[in-house]
Parts: structure tokens; C-alpha cells; sequence
């Protein structure tokens, strides 16, 4: 006799049954899928700086790496807004009007990139933390 239920288990995703919720970076795999920490590490890591790959205690504690780069995170969105808040002040002496008005639209595409990843390192820090998200419909 033919199993619905077993063919379609068949045929799900490989991520079926595990979620992420919106924000989640598309790079991790959602909490509690095969391999799900070892690409959240390869991500976190993708976001700091290059040294941080050189220490240990970073890469075998993988919260304590998530709080790292939300530190580095928020670090750099502060200076963003900083640099937006100076642009004109600091740049009128040695740029053109229209150079300037470039750098502030590129402060403020940064700022906007800094805001969604922000929102996705807290999403990957309260799951190695051991949060779980449901699929809301």
C-alpha cells in the first residue's frame, strides 16, 4: 500500500522541519540541521576580522565567538554613524561638494547592511545560546 506521509517525507528539503526566522543569514544552516554550528562558525568568523581566526579559544567556544562578532557588529555600526554625523565637516577642505554627497550615500548603504547583519549575529547568537524559532504562519 502507498504511503503518502513516507513520500512526502521523501521529497522534503534537506532543512525540512528546522527554522529560521526572517533575518536568518543564508549562509547558516538553520539551528539543529546537520552541520548547522560548523557553518554558523564559518559565517561568525566571515564577519570579524582575519586574526580572529588565530584564536583558539574563538573558534573551540562558538558563543563566545557570536558574542565576539556582535561586539565587532555594533563597533562598526558605530562608526558609520559617526562617520555620517562628520562627513561634511571633516571632508569640506579637501573633496568636491559631489564626492561628498557619495561618501554620505555610501555611509548610508553601510548603515543599512549593518543593520540586517546585526539582526541576523543576534539571531545566530540566541540559537547557539540555545534558543529555537517556530514557523509562524
Amino acid at each position: 500500500m502507498f504511503d503518502f506521509r513516507r513520500s512526502m517525507r521523501s521529497m522534503a528539503p534537506p532543512n525540512a522541519g528546522h527554522v529560521a526566522p526572517p533575518g536568518w543569514p543564508r549562509q547558516v544552516r538553520p539551528p539543529d540541521a546537520p552541520d548547522w554550528e560548523r557553518t554558523a562558525v564559518n559565517w561568525l568568523l566571515d564577519l570579524c576580522p582575519p586574526e580572529y581566526r588565530g584564536y583558539p579559544a574563538l573558534r573551540r567556544h562558538v558563543v563566545v565567538l557570536a558574542r565576539f562578532a556582535v561586539l565587532h557588529v555594533e563597533a562598526c555600526h558605530a562608526a558609520v554613524r559617526r562617520g555620517l554625523s562628520e562627513a561634511r565637516a571633516e571632508l569640506r577642505d579637501v573633496a568636491t561638494l559631489d564626492v561628498i554627497d557619495a561618501a554620505v550615500e555610501t555611509w548610508l548603504a553601510e548603515e543599512a547592511r549593518l543593520t540586517g547583519v546585526r539582526r541576523a549575529v543576534g539571531l545566530v547568537e540566541e540559537a547557539l545560546r540555545g534558543r529555537r524559532y517556530v514557523a509562524r504562519l
